[in-house]
């Protein structure tokens, strides 16, 4: 016996309407539908007699409803029966990344945030073996509410029968080209994706995102490379997982939600028409803003003699009272004396705190002597000076303490753009552990040449470093000498400095 035909219309379980047919394709539909216990809008799948993947869509909505991320999709029912066979999800409106970059690349921050959020996710539906592998421009969605969703993790996969030997690299290299099209708008795949034009070639690889846009930071450009253009690496490790993505742009400051608009308030009419036959309800009138309230005061019924009486007795002690603190006050200022002829004041003592102003520096970067170019991820130094608690300077992440025994120490170079006398460096390190951080100040950037004032054996949380006397220098260097944990890692990071220099 043949399954009844799925139209606008049909209600499955008693429950969910279908409304409006979204997309069709290879014997699956997508229809917009109605909870009508729940009264809201939810996305269900339908399949046509004979669908040869249906078990396996099944099986992967099933797993993809104990997914707790809740910027993945979430899936509330999947039933596989000889009626209907259906999946129900979460229905999700909002922008998706398509329409953002349609026009064009976004602000490079704008969309690394994004697809860093994606990347956080996919890296939780992975940890329950769950992949992906069909990430386009719109399968990430903006919402209306003003937060991240990332559509059809494990369904679309076995919808569309894709299969893979590394799932997660896979998905890593998927991150690699939303953040890819998020940079330049064009689509780094075999084919176009969302109408975006092909990202450009140079012999025979895609170009990097520099060479396409100018403007995009050199940080998210060599992410991008680790993750999707292995040509264009530059010796540094690949990105093979969702995991490792959403480390490598763990710093990028996330889209705020967006603010829910206010209520607007109406004035309440003073009176309003009665409807004859039905008891108005009880109405506060409207008082005009500018006509301040005033309790009611009852006038006194008797005793007013008395009253009077008291009040002058009131009035005659604080009199009083204002008169001894008037003489009292006198005695005690001549009592301190008037220098007698051929006596000289003595002076008031001195504080004995020393008066420090904050100086801000000239120029900030990342700070690795040995590399080539003496700088270590300098893309983000300008992120621990900028006064929020959201982003930070790091480093690279090691697999040791000691750097893999590759350095002797990597930090933060502050160039005060002149000499100043450093008295205090206060450093926020974060919620790592561990770790050995020297504070060092010096006129060149030599770092035998540098005068040490401070150090702690705990680079973690918020450390202020002050000087004997102060020490003056061009440069103050946040020197790390032993790496704190980071995630089963070690890098050193710096949320915020600043340097109090004395007047």
């Amino acid at each position: 016996m043949s399954s009844p035909a799925v139209e606008p219309g049909t209600k499955l379980a008693e429950r969910f309407r279908l409304e409006d047919r979204v997309h069709e394709s290879s014997g699956a539909t997508l229809w917009k539908a109605i909870d009508e216990v729940l009264a809201r809008p939810v996305a269900i799948h339908t399949f046509a007699p004979g669908f040869s993947r249906l078990p396996e869509v099944v099986t992967a909505a099933r797993a993809a409803s104990r997914l707790t991320d809740p910027r993945l999709t979430q899936v509330f029912d999947a039933t596989q029966d000889d009626g209907h066979s259906y999946v129900v999800s979460e229905w999700v409106s909002g922008e998706t990344f398509a329409d953002m970059i349609a026009g064009g690349p976004l602000d490079p921050e704008r969309a690394a945030a994004l697809v860093a959020e994606a990347a956080e996710a996919l890296a939780h539906a992975h940890e329950a073996n769950l992949a992906h592998l069909c990430l386009t421009p719109k399968h990430l969605v903006w919402t209306a509410g003003g937060t991240v969703k990332l559509l059809g993790v494990g369904i679309d996969a076995a919808l569309d029968n894709r299969t893979s030997d590394d799932p997660a690299r896979d998905d890593a290299e998927g991150l690699g080209r939303l953040l890819y099209a998020g940079l330049t708008g064009h689509w780094p795949g075999d084919e176009q994706e969302g109408g975006l034009p092909a990202a450009p070639m140079s012999d025979g690889h895609f170009c990097t995102p520099r060479q396409v846009t100018a403007g995009v930071p050199g940080y998210l450009d060599t992410i991008t490379c680790r993750a999707l253009l292995p040509e264009s690496r530059r010796g540094l490790e690949p990105l093979t997982t969702p995991a490792d993505f959403a480390e490598a742009l763990s710093s990028v400051p996330r889209p705020a939600p967006m603010p829910m608009p206010m209520p607007a308030l109406h004035p309440v009419p003073a009176s309003r028409p009665e409807t004859p036959g039905a008891a108005a309800p009880p109405q506060r009138p409207s008082i005009p803003a500018s006509v301040p309230t005033q309790p009611h005061q009852p006038r006194p019924s008797g005793g007013g003699t008395l009253n009077k009486v008291a009040m002058t007795l009131v009035v005659l002690l604080v009199m009083v009272a204002v008169g001894l603190s008037a003489w009292t006050l006198g005695r005690s200022i001549g009592n301190t004396g008037t220098p007698a002829a051929g006596e000289t004041a003595k002076p008031a003592p001195t504080a004995s705190a020393v008066a420090t102003r904050e100086v801000k520096p000239a120029r900030v970067t990342g700070f690795d002597p040995l590399s080539e170019d003496g700088e270590e991820r300098s893309e983000l130094a300008l992120n621990a000076v900028d006064g929020k608690s959201s982003t930070d300077w790091h480093s690279e992440s090691y697999n040791s303490v000691d750097f893999g025994r590759l350095k002797e120490g990597v930090g933060l170079l502050l160039d005060m753009g002149q000499n100043v006398p450093v008295k205090q460096v206060s450093v926020d390190f974060g919620g790592g552990s561990g770790g050995t951080v020297e504070i060092r100040v010096g006129d060149s950037q030599d770092l035998k040449a540098m005068e040490t004032v401070g150090k702690s054996t705990d680079a973690s949380g918020k450390k202020t470093f002050s000087a004997d006397s102060p020490q003056k220098g061009r440069y103050v260097v946040v020197w790390f000498t032993k790496l704190p944990t980071y995630q089963g890692k070690f890098r050193g990071t710096v949320f915020d400095v600043k340097v109090l220099a004395t007047k």
